[in-house]
């Protein structure tokens, strides 16, 4: 569907421009943005991939484990039918933990791992568990202490570091609205 929307906005934008006769600001910008995009794109690809290995580091040397420990009231609470040692655990703690320094890039592949780990707990169904639909909030709404992603996308600004305080204030509202949210429809769909 989605597609269909997007097809739809370029078609108008394209048909517009024609009747109004800025068919080549229309291409030009275009062409702009897609440039744009690829050099954001690299920038940004050398963030991500020092974030995923700084990570892949802090699991094998046991930091990931103490952290595991230190979020484990909270994980026990948002996902009570997970055992201790899952492997979906796991990789929800690495996706929680890079989202908290700001990765976000970098804790996809963890939960893309997630819920590929979710999923398979859950027997492979079509249909989004209790904990998958969790794990979604947590992982859009995500707590971030240190936006780094943003703060290097800043880097141009005056004040690139001014975001931290608006950001852990909207971050934190929205895991626990969230949050609250998913238990709540959990516990409704269980009646």
């Amino acid at each position: 569907m989605i597609n269909y929307i997007w097809g739809g906005l370029m078609l108008l934008s394209l048909v517009t421009a024609f009747f109004t006769g800025r068919l080549e600001a229309v291409s030009n910008a275009a062409a702009r943005g897609a440039s744009e995009a690829v050099t954001l794109s690299l920038s940004l690809l050398g963030v991500v991939c020092f974030w995923t290995g700084m990570m892949n580091v802090a699991r094998e040397s046991g930091l990931v484990a103490v952290f595991a420990r230190a979020v484990r009231p909270l994980t026990k609470l948002l996902f009570p039918r997970l055992p201790r040692d899952s492997e979906a655990l796991d990789a929800i703690v690495m996706n929680i933990a890079a989202n908290v320094l700001g990765m976000s890039n970098a804790a996809t592949p963890f939960g893309l791992k997630a819920m590929r780990a979710l999923n398979k707990r859950g027997g492979g169904s079509a249909t989004a568990s209790h904990e998958m639909c969790m794990f979604a909030v947590l992982n859009s709404a995500s707590l971030q202490l240190v936006p780094t992603t943003v703060i290097a996308l800043r880097q141009g600004a005056r004040h690139p570091f001014e975001i931290i305080i608006p950001v852990w204030i909207v971050s934190a509202v929205s895991v626990a609205v969230g949050a609250a949210a998913a238990k709540l429809f959990a516990a409704a769909s269980e009646r």
